[in-house]
């Protein structure tokens, strides 16, 4: 009989990483959050820039800029109202304001409404939400097959 020596050590390591992982997976099913209580993942809401339209007298009407932007359906205009203390309601009118420009050029916008300095900057930004990308592209692509049954 041929005996290997020096390979005991490989068993006792790996039978004490396997009673560390049950060890591991017990703990943590006991200690998991029910579902209800869970936060739910989601994907981040605010991707890098690729166009900016600051509020200015020389900038051009919000509409005209996003006709000469290249329209994406991936894009999410933004408009970020920063007011001083006790702008916040003419900061938000204006807003609505832009929003309805985008409106009328074909473009939806989110509005969002935070103390600073002061001003309108609209963002055009590719963080739409996966999910809706996804859903929008297979209603538009998916075609009835003829050879499917349907009920």
């Amino acid at each position: 009989m041929i005996t290997r020596l020096g390979s005991g050590w490989q068993t006792i390591l790996a039978d004490l990483s396997l009673i560390l992982f049950i060890v591991t997976a017990g703990a943590l099913a006991q200690t998991r959050p029910s579902a209800a209580e869970a936060p739910q993942p989601a994907p981040s809401e605010r991707a890098e820039a690729s166009a900016i339209w600051q509020a200015g007298p020389d900038a051009p009407p919000l509409a005209t800029w996003l006709v000469e932007q290249s329209p994406d359906t991936r894009q999410q205009l933004t408009i970020f109202a920063r007011y001083r203390e006790g702008g916040q309601a003419a900061a938000v009118a204006q807003a609505a304001s832009l929003a309805a420009q985008a409106g009328e050029a074909g473009a939806t916008a989110r509005i969002v409404a935070e103390p600073g300095t002061g001003g309108i900057v609209a963002v055009l930004a590719y963080d739409v939400p996966v999910g809706t990308v996804a859903r929008a592209l297979h209603e538009k692509v998916r075609e009835p097959n003829p050879h499917e049954d349907t009920p």
